[in-house]
């Protein structure tokens, strides 16, 4: 077991920050600059999930029409999930979605009948 670990003072070329860390694992950038925080995060090759924390609504929408991930959080954390929501992520994350619509389309084969009465 893992104990959940907070690391700051952290650079973008680090493999914890540059490298997709599937534990309890966060690390601390401070910015000043949202587009150019947004900008960092998208040059990573992964993108599953993020998160941000923000009051202001005009942000978060700049946020999810802007940070290249599978899915965006606002106000929680980016491990945020339901069963029934689609899970993925985009560039190296992953290959397509996770959930019930995505396995259902998985396990069909679709098929076209045509009968001419």
């Amino acid at each position: 077991m893992y104990e959940p670990t907070v690391l700051s003072q952290v650079t973008k070329d680090m493999n914890v920050v540059s490298k997709e860390i599937f534990g309890p694992v966060v690390t601390i950038i401070p910015y000043s600059d949202l587009q150019s925080c947004i900008s960092e995060v998208n040059e990573s090759p992964y993108g599953l999930q993020g998160g941000i924390f923000t009051e202001n609504l005009d942000t978060a929408f700049y946020a999810a029409r802007n940070v290249e991930v599978g899915g965006l959080m606002v106000n929680d954390s980016s491990q945020y999930r339901v069963d029934l929501m689609p899970y993925g992520g985009v560039k190296d994350s992953g290959w397509g979605k996770e959930g019930p619509k995505f396995s259902i389309e998985e396990m069909t084969e679709e098929r076209l009948i045509v009968f001419n009465l």
